[in-house]
């Protein structure tokens, strides 16, 4: 549904926020923050009466889409029965929660430590990989996202680190596989495997394997442009982890449940962790939750050991109470496979025939509802449309994109050069085809800007 439009209610909403909430990544004088009046499946509207298709599915969390009301009657109940209660009690939205999510973890991914967010997960793995392994060194690649919290941060390899990073936090940075631009000078998949490979473990040697915890890796990179791992490669980190004596830790927090067609990512490679990231999807966003999935290895090193760590909210009832009825929805509706076929028979073809009409798509990569479009100034050099971690003026032709898809009804998702198409992994075909339509259009816009 869509209310009727109340401008008046809308300019209070949005007077109040510019006088008082204060935005994340943002120059506080310089954003404009839509007031929102509410939002509905894989849509949303302002008050102004504007209704958007959302291709951001929020930030990439909204994975049943917004206010599915099986989530929202099971919040509802749970808040009726126990809003609230300390995590050093066995509590039954917990436990089914965590039994939920074990289920459906690879391997023996079988222990829940529940975080309220994908940020505090990360905080909390790593600690458990360096308390496990008494070394002080975790490996995080270039173009990797894993949070804002402190070590999470420095773990990052994108610009938002580099105000806070130090450079003491522990980290060594690798270059993890991106054929189309990549940094070993490869030609095809198997070559940019192989070679990726072979630099992760000559860092590994490098820095000395017996100073290495862990090594860290988003099984599919997200906000830094959703670049699947070639066929081979999780299996060789792997390998290396293995060898080294390294904890592997996959961050799944974007990745995760349904977001790739598979309950998580690392099942399209049929590789197990030892240590498991998740947030954002587990409950939609619906109330924070985050948390680890641990192996049995890693769990034994805490058996007779005080793990120290927590959190006030750890396994909070209400967002457990909207995580089991996620769960259940999901595979009551068969989210996940809708999301593997829709990907598969419509979003990735349709991308792919845009592409072949818009000069300023350089390449199309995703799976599932996970797809990115990277946008070029030509398609032979690979110029980005736009400088890396642009600003201003020289952010222009990517701001002129945005504008002109949600004029046309699109909400899209810009990082950078490029435009992720994300929707909520119930979205239907007909709304996959309208947003396919309006992004049409919008890279027209885009192509005015290449040579």
């Amino acid at each position: 549904m869509t209310p009727q439009p109340n401008p008046q209610v809308g300019a209070a909403v949005k007077a109040a926020d510019r006088a008082h909430v204060f935005h994340s990544w943002s120059a506080q004088e310089l954003i404009d923050p839509p007031a929102i009046a509410g939002a509905e499946g894989a849509s949303f509207w302002d008050y102004d009466g504007n209704r958007y298709l959302d291709f951001t599915s929020g930030l990439v969390y909204t994975n049943i889409g917004y206010q599915h009301p099986k989530v929202v009657a099971a919040i509802q109940e749970q808040a009726a029965t126990m809003t609230t209660f300390a995590p050093a009690f066995a509590v039954e939205a917990r436990s089914e929660a965590a039994r939920l999510i074990a289920e459906r973890t690879p391997g023996d991914l079988d222990k829940i430590f529940f975080t309220n967010a994908g940020a505090d997960a990360v905080e909390h793995a790593t600690r458990m990989a360096r308390l496990h392994t008494g070394r002080p060194k975790v490996l995080a690649a270039y173009r990797g996202y894993h949070g804002g919290t402190h070590q999470a941060i420095n773990l990052t390899g994108d610009p938002r680190r580099w105000a806070s990073d130090t450079g003491t936090a522990g980290v060594v940075r690798f270059w993890a596989p991106f054929l189309y631009r990549s940094r070993f000078y490869a030609e095809t998949e198997q070559q940019e495997c192989e070679r990726a490979l072979q630099h992760l473990e000559d860092t590994i040697v490098f820095e000395g394997p017996q100073t290495v915890a862990a090594i860290i890796l988003e099984t599919v990179p997200g906000t830094a442009g959703i670049m699947v791992p070639p066929p081979g490669y999780l299996a060789g980190v792997r390998e290396l982890c293995d060898k080294y004596g390294i904890v592997f830790i996959l961050d799944e927090v974007m990745a995760g449940f349904g977001r790739t067609g598979e309950w998580f990512a690392a099942d399209l490679f049929d590789v197990t962790p030892d240590l498991l990231t998740f947030a954002k999807g587990v409950n939609s966003g619906y109330v924070p939750l985050g948390g680890v999935a641990i192996s049995g290895k890693i769990a034994e090193t805490f058996a007779r050991r005080p793990y120290p760590g927590g959190l006030t909210y750890s396994g909070h009832p209400l967002a457990c109470a909207a995580a089991v009825a996620t769960i259940n929805v999901m595979a009551e509706e068969g989210i996940v496979e809708h999301a593997a076929n829709l990907g598969a028979q419509v979003i990735g073809p349709g991308l792919r025939e845009l592409a072949e009409r818009h000069p300023s798509v350089g390449e199309v990569r995703g799976v599932g509802m996970f797809w990115a479009l990277e946008l070029v100034k030509n398609r032979e050099t690979r110029e980005p449309l736009v400088p890396y971690n642009a600003t201003g003026e020289a952010n222009a032709p990517m701001a002129a994109f945005g504008a002109a898809a949600k004029k046309r009804g699109l909400w899209p998702f810009i990082n950078m050069n490029r435009t992720h198409v994300v929707p909520a992994c119930n979205i239907t075909e007909t709304e996959a085809k309208e947003g396919l339509a309006a992004l049409d259009a919008a890279l027209s816009v885009a192509d005015e800007h290449t040579a």
